[in-house]
């Protein structure tokens, strides 16, 4: 499987145990020379993993991922700024779809950055695939509001695959340089590549999808251009495929790497449905600036629980296989955060991150764009509340996909990094929108009540 193979590569120069589950040091049949006698110790029978393999802490774990976490949510809050800027230019206040392409292609250049990062394969999917996303974004669109524009189809097609190609060759290159890195410096990649390519993707993947969409607004009377723009991308995929067969396990996954990737951006796109419906309205006001925010720090988390979870199975067990106390498809809730393995330690550091990182993030963003939101107590605690919740499915939807796909042989970096992000995407955009709800239900409320009391009271 070119997953395995992959990832053999990046653990290169790991101990590698003869049998799951056993350390090293006690494999089966390990002969001992103590002295000029050479004594044959008994084989030890395999037992179920009984001290874990990994030698990281909690402490180890939090010291690697909280500064990129931060680096990343500092991305992500600047991204929510430029979006909420951005949603009042003359483009996407006409073309109101762009809005609904945001999680998607978001959420398609951290796909592609985790699954194919330096391939330039990846122009293949990145093309198609955005032009998917504005396919969906359309459809979507004119089944809420019954309108098709062609000049409109065609900026938005343009926009979504000129965005997805660069967004795409520059976080494939930029993936490759923080994982070289990362290895030289004795750190962990899996705990730091995707908090950093996130927290500078977001604002790349916006700024050209908002640069290359108002280019081609303020060129729309050129009637030619955007047709030759995807004509383009798409006259050049056959040389990416000749680049990609020149390597056999990446043209494996331009065969069958799809339809994680494409059912991630239909995902993806819902939520984008939904951002794209309330951003203009009132009472969710605020929507686009924390919807990056909320997405991002979801769909981070859980791409690093994911990762380290496979990196697990990579070491201790082979594709196909789980090991003894991974067998059930469906684990206990409180076996992935409870209990002393070192993804149920992990799973906890990555929760217990999120209430201080959403503060923070939100006070950033309340710094800089504190007279345009929302002033409530109450949304700040249903806002981390909504947070927590999303975490918390995603971290145990990881461990159940995890063992899915490794039951089925499949890579899980390939197969459910895509599910877990669109999904991180969906349920943060829902509960973000819940929280603006009942927040704005609740303050309707007060102020209804306290009308009355006026009335009712002495003349």
């Amino acid at each position: 499987m070119e997953g395995t193979e992959t990832r053999h590569r990046r653990l290169e120069g790991c101990a590698r145990p003869e049998e799951p589950g056993l350390p090293s040091s006690v494999s089966t049949g390990r002969l001992a020379e103590e002295s000029e006698d050479v004594q044959v110790v008994a084989p030890v029978a395999p037992q179920p993993l009984e001290v874990e393999p990994s030698q990281e802490t909690a402490l180890a774990v939090g010291m690697q991922v909280i500064v990129p976490f931060l680096f990343a949510g500092l991305g992500l809050s600047w991204a929510g700024m430029l979006l909420n800027y951005f949603q009042h230019w003359p483009v996407f206040t006409e073309v109101k779809d762009l809005l609904t392409l945001v999680p998607p292609l978001v959420g398609l250049k951290g796909n592609l950055e985790m699954t194919l990062a330096s391939r330039l394969s990846t122009a293949v999917q990145a093309t198609v695939v955005g032009l998917l996303a504005a396919m969906a974004a359309l459809l979507l669109g004119t089944v809420s509001r019954e309108e098709l524009d062609l000049a409109k189809v065609a900026l938005l097609c343009a926009s979504s695959a000129i965005t997805a190609f660069l967004a795409a060759f520059a976080l494939g290159l930029l993936m490759v340089c923080i994982v070289i890195g990362a290895r030289k410096l004795g750190v962990n990649p899996d705990n730091i590549a995707t908090p950093i390519a996130a927290s500078l993707g977001d604002l790349i993947t916006l700024s050209i999808l908002a640069l290359v969409s108002s280019f081609l607004y303020q060129h729309r009377d050129t009637w030619y251009l955007t047709p030759l723009a995807c004509a383009g991308l798409m006259a050049l995929t056959p040389l990416w495929v000749v680049i990609a067969k020149q390597n056999p396990p990446i043209m494996k996954i331009l065969k069958f790497g799809w339809f994680p990737i494409v059912l991630a951006m239909v995902i993806s796109s819902v939520g984008g449905l939904i951002l794209s419906m309330t951003a203009s309205k009132q009472q969710y006001k605020g929507m686009a600036i924390f919807t990056p925010v909320m997405c991002g720090v979801g769909g981070n988390l859980v791409a690093i629980q994911t990762s380290r979870v496979s990196t697990f199975l990579h070491i201790w067990s082979t594709p196909g296989v789980l090991p003894l106390q991974m067998k059930k498809f469906c684990p206990n809730p409180c076996s992935t955060f409870c209990t002393s393995e070192t993804n149920s330690m992990s799973a906890r550091v990555l929760l217990f991150l999120v209430v201080p990182g959403h503060l923070i993030f939100f006070y950033i963003i309340y710094l800089v764009e504190g007279h345009s939101l929302i002033n409530s107590k109450t949304f700040v605690v249903l806002y981390l509340l909504a947070g927590l919740v999303q975490v918390t499915i995603l971290l145990y939807l990881a461990e159940v996909m995890v063992r899915l796909a490794w039951h089925q042989a499949l890579d899980p970096d390939n197969h459910c990094i895509p599910y877990l992000t669109g999904l991180g995407d969906l349920l943060g955009t829902g509960l973000l929108a819940l929280c603006f709800f009942l927040d704005w239900l609740l303050r309707s409320k007060v102020e209804l009540s306290g009308l009355s009391e006026l009335a009712s009271g002495p003349p």
